[in-house]
């Protein structure tokens, strides 16, 4: 029978784990996820969740069960970092105070921790009393690349749960026959979304997207020619269609809040409106990241080209202008442009301006193209 954990896609292990958990009826208060990115933590975390408020063990089809799905439910939180070095102080707190009040429509609430690689000291002291004390009905789900990041005080209190790394291979496969685009398009999206096949599935359903790559590509294809004033419109352009996908977070936001309002406590919509405060924080973070992500395999494919492995080139429809961009690099500044990407990547994670980290990388690139060339 089809349940929630069904959509934990290339995780038998760990869709065999929840399941016998939701059985045997004994769910912990708190659980370490552990695993690259891209290997479905997040989308584990909310299946889950999901599992834990439903009265029929993750049917999803019931009200809550639609909610958690939607990211709507308010007995649901997600949390990421939002201080420039990782959580703020201020956040574990809210969690702390938030964790003694009562369930807003469900029995239980639950907690997703993204990053908790980032809680920091102070932060993590603070979460700690919490996990230390648990309050009944309250679930912890802390999310992480490797257990080694997190604090063993703060580890030894949860339940350890592993996600194996899926290649992208396997993963554009199990896209491919999940939304019926074929093997080379799956594989675009897979290197998109960083390999987050959850992620990967909305993109490749997404026309808005697909034509958001598109624009993207082409920026990149026109840099080598484009002056400081190009470079700078670019930029400013490819953040506004970033950006554009939030129109629709905002929609249901502001759908979600009417629906409550006369029977939601003022408390409980203060509540609701800092999850959506949070939701168009991870939006557009996701965004941005899809951004980085496209111009990192551009760049990556320029490099299978300049080392005679054309074969293996992701963005197969680029080709052309990808062949004609390798003539113009060489190996040292592709490196040094790649580099640039990553440092951007970990800046979006910051809340460093989106402008100014894209008119640098762009700036970068575009000087590296100019660079002496293979065959010019």
């Amino acid at each position: 029978m089809a349940d929630v954990f069904d959509g934990v896609l290339g995780q038998p292990r760990v869709r065999e784990f929840f399941r016998a958990t939701i059985a045997s009826g004994r769910v912990s208060h708190a659980y370490l996820l552990t695993g690259p990115a891209g290997s479905n933590k997040t989308s584990a975390a909310y299946a889950f969740a999901q599992a834990i408020l439903c009265e029929k063990n993750g049917c999803g089809e019931c009200d809550d069960c639609v909610r958690v799905l939607r990211r709507r439910h308010p007995d649901v939180h997600y949390y990421a970092p939002e201080g420039a070095q990782g959580y703020l102080v201020e956040q574990i707190r809210e969690i702390v105070s938030d964790v003694s009040l009562a369930p807003i429509r469900a029995k239980r609430k639950v907690y997703i921790l993204d990053r908790v690689d980032l809680l920091g000291t102070q932060a993590a002291n603070a979460f700690l009393k919490t996990l230390e004390e648990p309050v009944s009905g309250v679930v912890f789900i802390l999310l992480v690349r490797t257990r080694e990041g997190v604090p063993p005080t703060i580890v030894s209190r949860c339940q350890v749960v592993p996600f194996r790394h899926i290649p992208a291979k396997e993963a554009a496969g199990i896209l491919s026959q999940k939304v019926g685009v074929t093997p080379e398009r799956a594989r675009m999206a897979i290197e998109a979304c960083d390999g987050s096949i959850t992620q990967a599935i909305s993109f490749a359903k997404s026309s808005e997207r697909t034509e958001f790559r598109a624009r993207v590509m082409e920026v990149l294809a026109n840099l080598r020619v484009a002056d400081a004033r190009d470079v700078l419109e670019y930029a400013a352009k490819l953040i506004e269609r970033a950006k554009a996908p939030l129109d629709n977070v905002r929609t249901e936001q502001s759908e979600e809040l009417a629906e409550s309002a006369d029977f939601l406590t003022k408390t409980a919509m203060r509540q609701i409106e800092l999850r959506h405060k949070r939701a168009l924080t991870q939006a557009t973070r996701t965004s941005l990241k899809q951004m980085t992500a496209l111009i990192r395999s551009w760049l990556r494919d320029v490099l299978m080209v300049l080392s005679g492995t054309p074969e293996l080139v992701v963005n197969i429809d680029q080709l052309a202008a990808i062949e004609t961009a390798a003539a113009w690099v060489d190996v040292e500044g592709l490196m040094r442009a790649l580099r640039e990407a990553y440092k951007t990547d970990e800046a979006l994670s910051y809340n460093v301006s989106p402008e100014t980290c894209l008119d640098t990388l762009l700036f970068t690139i575009r000087e590296v193209l100019h660079g002496s060339g293979n065959t010019h």
